[in-house]
């Protein structure tokens, strides 16, 4: 049955923390990713021997938001739209910018990751 936390009735650390004790491995799909948290989940992790079935997989990316599928559907340009190359980059960049800047916000001074 799917749990949906909150963490303020009900916490996905602790939560985390009781089934990666159980484990070997573990696969995630989440929305957004933030280094700084790794810390708390790390040592479970750590345990793990690595390689094909006893790793921790991420999987990180998030549907369209609302948002922008009602400006998608308004939009006077309708179906397939092509692209050239230079505006197929350029789009790719900012993806990566984007992804690298929600990865790297707060990241984690040494003295953080020593404890």
């Amino acid at each position: 049955m799917p749990q949906i936390f909150d963490n303020i009735e009900k916490h996905l650390l602790s939560a985390l923390t009781e089934a990666m004790g159980l484990s070997e491995r573990a696969d995630f799909c989440v929305g957004y990713f933030n280094l700084r948290r790794w810390k708390q989940t790390s040592p479970l992790v750590d345990k793990w021997t690595g390689g094909e079935g006893h790793c921790c997989r991420l999987l990180v990316g998030m549907q369209q938001m609302p948002l922008d599928q009602l400006k998608q559907a308004l939009s006077p340009l309708k179906g397939e739209q092509e692209i050239d190359q230079a505006a197929a980059i350029r789009l790719k960049h900012n993806l990566a910018r984007e992804f690298r800047e929600q990865l790297t916000v707060g990241v984690p001074t040494r003295i953080y990751r020593l404890g």
